[in-house]
């Protein structure tokens, strides 16, 4: 049988599903593991990246910071903590996983807020906002899809990542492939890549129907899947959006 055939075979095991550090169990911990890095990336990254974009400085150093992230590779980091305390607690993949999130959430969220239209944020202040309301009732909003964008991003990379976790820690759905590699079970090795891979889908799917939900209606078109509109209607849209989000009041 091949490698596909015995990997159908073990999904299709309910023992496999539901036994002690079995997928259901692997699973729960991937996401927790992927959750905490993200919330984490999200507390670090987006406050600054909103404050940067909103002032309109900073952005040689955004990228940068940006840069230096993306060039420190998941698997050195998770490496270097092998020889501390952390080596075999949650938090040494945890950490590691943070440092690869906050790429894409810092730099989305920069460039999202320094494209809103700097005559609509001039029309905000021009009615009395305060710098707060500025940001959060028009800035954010129509800079919501690429922030989204960005945090989508980091996501399904950090739990498709997560997999290297089980060098550590082991408790991730990274275990089964190990666990498939060290008998030689080429099976098990493809069927913990179908969950992986599948866990990832799955989380570019919520969250794309989370980021489609957020954003107002007028700024759906930057959507990445948006259908293209002819320009005068996706204008029409717009001035929509930036009125009501304007004379909202919250």
């Amino acid at each position: 049988m091949s490698a596909f055939g015995d990997a159908v075979v073990y999904l299709n095991d309910p023992y496999n599903w539901t036994r002690p550090n079995g997928i259901l169990d692997l699973a729960v911990q991937h996401l927790t593991i992927a959750g905490l890095a993200v919330g984490i990336a999200l507390v670090l990254a987006l406050p600054p990246a909103v404050w940067l974009g909103h002032t309109g400085r900073g952005g040689g150093m955004t990228v940068a910071i940006s840069n230096v992230s993306r060039a420190v590779p998941t698997l050195a980091v998770l490496t270097i903590f092998a020889v501390t305390p952390l080596a075999f607690t949650i938090w040494a993949p945890v950490i590691a996983l943070t440092l690869f999130a906050i790429p894409p959430i810092l730099a989305n969220t920069y460039v999202g807020l320094r494209e809103v239209d700097r005559d609509v944020v001039e029309a905000a202040r021009g009615m009395g906002l305060s710098t707060r309301h500025v940001i959060g009732r028009v800035e954010l909003p129509l800079a919501l899809p690429l922030v989204m964008t960005g945090i989508r991003t980091a996501a399904v990379q950090v739990v498709a990542t997560a997999t290297l976790a089980a060098l550590l820690a082991g408790g991730t759905l990274g275990a089964i492939i190990r666990s498939g590699f060290g008998t030689q079970n080429y099976g098990v090795v493809v069927a913990g890549a179908i969950l992986v891979a599948a866990l990832a889908l799955l989380t570019e799917l919520v969250l794309a129907v989370v980021s489609w939900a957020l954003t107002p209606r007028g700024s759906r078109r930057a959507l990445p899947w948006a259908r293209r509109r002819p320009a005068v209607a996706a204008e029409g849209e717009q001035v929509e959006t930036q009125r009501e989000l304007i004379d909202s009041p919250f």
